[in-house]
C-alpha cells in the first residue's frame, strides 16, 4: 500500500506540527508550547518571530524578491563588509545553505592552486566524524559510509584520518593536499571540540606546507560557542571559512568567507547561484547580525552557557546512569547518553522539551542564542524530569 504522504520518505520525522514560535518557544496547532532547545539545528539563532528580524524580511518583501547576480545587490555589499570587517576574510560569496557554502570553499581551495601552476594539489584531508553536508562532495568530504552508501563511487580527492590524531594529519599531506579541512565543533559527530592546540598545530601546518586551512563553522558559528565563531577560543584565522545556519537565523542564508589570496583563482564565471545572496536573505542577514553584533549579546551567550552547563553536570553527577558526561561550548551543548540517547529524547520530548540526536549517543542542547537564564534553567528541569522518568522505568524493569 502506498504511503498517504506525497513527501520523499528521507526524515524519521516527530509526529509533532508547530504552527507558530515565540522566542524560545514553540507552539502546536493544539497550542501546546514546546521549549525549542534544538533551534532547528542550530539555526533559529536570535529566537522564533524576533521582530527586528521580521521587520526586516517584512519590509523587503515589499520591495524586491529576487534579483540574481546579473545586477549588483546593495545588501550584499552591505553584508559581505560587515562580516569582513569583524573576521580575517577578504571576499565573500554568498550562498543558500551550509553545504552550498562548502561546496565553494572546496573548489576555492582547488581552484587556488590550479592558479598557482599546481592542478595536481586538489585533495583535501578532513577527519572521522565529520560532517559537511549532502551533496556528493561534501558526503565524501564527510566521509560517513551511511551518508555516501548507494551514491556510487565516493568524490575523489578527500583524505580522512582519525578525529584529534595530529600525526596522522601530518602523514597524510602529499604533493596533491590543497588543504585541510575540519570543525573547530563537530556538531553531527556528538559535540566534539577539537583543542585549541590542535587548531593552533593544523594552521603552522597549512603554513608550514602552503596548504589552506578551511574552517566549516556552519553549525559552531555566528556566536554559538560564546565567541563570534569558534576559531577565534585558538587565536588562529583560517583562509577559508564556510558559515550557514545561524548567520540567516531561519532564513535559508550561508557564505563562504576567504582571504584576498586564497580568493585568488576565482574569476569571473568560476562559480555562481542564482538565488545566492537575494534581497530577502541580505535584509535577514544583516539583521541578524545587528542582533549577534549588540553590545553584550556575546556575553549574554557566555553568561547563559555558563549557568546551563553547570546545571547539566549536576544532572550528570545525579544520574550517571542517564547521562554519562556533558560537553561543548557555549550553547553548543552535548550530553553524551548512557542509556540510547532516542530513550532520553523521547523523555524529553515528553517533558516538552527539544533537542537533536548526534553520532557518538549524543544528545544536542542548541538553544536560540537568546535564552535566558531562567529559561535555561527551565530546560535542566524539564531534563530532569526526564532522567528521573527513565530511572523510575528502569527500576521497574528491573
Amino acid at each position: 500500500m502506498a504511503d498517504a504522504t506525497p513527501l520523499y520518505q528521507t526524515y524519521n520525522r516527530a509526529p509533532l506540527r508547530f504552527e507558530r514560535g515565540e522566542g524560545v518557544w514553540l507552539i502546536t496547532e493544539t497550542g501546546e508550547r514546546y521549549l525549542d532547545f534544538a533551534a532547528g539545528v542550530a539555526v533559529t539563532s536570535v529566537g522564533h518571530g524576533n521582530p527586528h528580524v521580521v521587520g526586516a524580511l517584512k519590509d523587503q518583501a515589499d520591495k524586491v524578491w529576487h534579483l540574481s547576480n546579473l545586477y549588483e545587490v546593495p545588501g550584499q555589499e552591505k553584508l559581505a563588509k560587515r562580516l569582513t570587517d569583524v573576521t580575517f576574510a577578504d571576499r565573500v560569496f554568498f550562498t543558500n545553505s551550509g553545504a552550498e557554502a562548502l561546496e565553494c570553499a572546496i573548489k576555492t581551495a582547488r581552484r587556488y592552486h590550479f592558479a598557482k601552476g599546481h592542478p595536481e594539489k586538489f585533495h583535501i584531508i578532513t577527519m572521522e566524524g565529520a560532517f559537511h553536508g549532502r551533496t556528493i562532495a561534501t558526503i565524501a568530504a564527510g566521509g560517513q559510509e551511511k551518508y555516501l552508501e548507494g551514491f556510487g563511487p565516493k568524490a575523489p580527492g578527500f583524505d580522512q584520518v582519525p578525529f584529534g590524531d595530529l600525526d596522522a594529519v601530518k602523514a597524510a599531506i602529499t604533493d596533491a593536499t590543497a588543504g585541510i579541512l575540519v570543525e573547530p565543533v563537530q556538531g553531527e559527530g556528538g559535540i566534539r571540540p577539537i583543542p585549541v592546540e590542535m587548531l593552533r598545530a593544523l594552521r603552522d601546518l597549512c603554513d608550514e606546507h602552503g596548504l589552506l586551512l578551511i574552517l566549516d563553522e556552519v553549525q559552531c558559528g555566528v556566536g554559538r560557542t560564546g565567541k563570534l565563531f569558534a576559531h577565534e577560543w585558538a587565536g588562529i584565522t583560517p583562509d577559508l571559512m564556510a558559515v550557514a545556519k545561524g548567520i540567516g537565523g531561519g532564513f535559508p542564508l550561508g557564505a563562504c568567507l576567504a582571504t584576498e589570496e586564497a580568493a585568488h583563482g576565482m574569476k569571473p564565471g568560476t562559480h555562481g547561484s542564482t538565488y545566492g545572496g537575494n534581497p530577502l536573505a541580505m535584509a535577514v542577514g544583516n539583521a541578524v547580525l545587528d542582533v549577534v553584533l549588540a553590545e553584550g549579546f556575546l556575553d549574554h551567550v557566555r553568561d547563559v552557557a555558563l549557568v546551563f552547563r553547570q546545571g547539566l553536570a549536576s544532572l550528570g553527577d545525579r544520574y550517571p546512569d542517564v547521562i554519562e558526561e556533558v560537553r561543548g561550548e557555549g550553547l553548543m551543548l552535548g550530553m553524551k547518553a548512557k542509556v540510547p540517547n532516542t530513550e532520553l529524547l523521547m523523555a524529553m520530548r515528553d517533558e516538552h522539551l527539544l533537542g537533536v540526536p548526534a553520532g557518538d549517543n549524543v544528545i544536542r542542547l542548541l538553544p536560540p542564542l537568546t535564552v535566558s537564564v531562567a529559561e535555561a534553567r527551565e530546560g535542566i528541569a524539564r531534563i530532569e524530569r526526564a532522567a528521573e522518568h527513565i530511572r523510575a522505568k528502569a527500576a521497574v524493569t528491573a
